[in-house]
């Protein structure tokens, strides 16, 4: 599979952090495994009291979506986080 450019846009509680830059990714499980490590990184660095109203909507290139991913279904090391 081709790579392709991908934006990892992170929307919940009227809140948004909006992916400007993108991440180039060939197949759907290196999008799905980077979702995680977004999200991941999100949760690990912003102080917010509810991460369950937050998802990762992933985007192609054209903006057309690929993946849409909630904050609670997110794995870290094969577990829930």
């Amino acid at each position: 599979m081709p790579r392709r450019l991908y934006r990892f846009h992170c929307l919940g509680g009227g809140d948004a952090v909006f992916d400007l830059q993108g991440r180039w990714l060939s197949s759907i499980r290196e999008v799905r495994q980077h979702a995680d490590r977004v999200a991941l990184g999100l949760m690990t660095g912003v102080g917010c009291n509810d991460w369950t109203v937050w998802t990762v909507d992933v985007r192609d290139a054209a903006g057309r979506p690929v993946l849409f991913r909630a904050f609670t279904a997110v794995r870290v090391d094969g577990q829930r986080a």
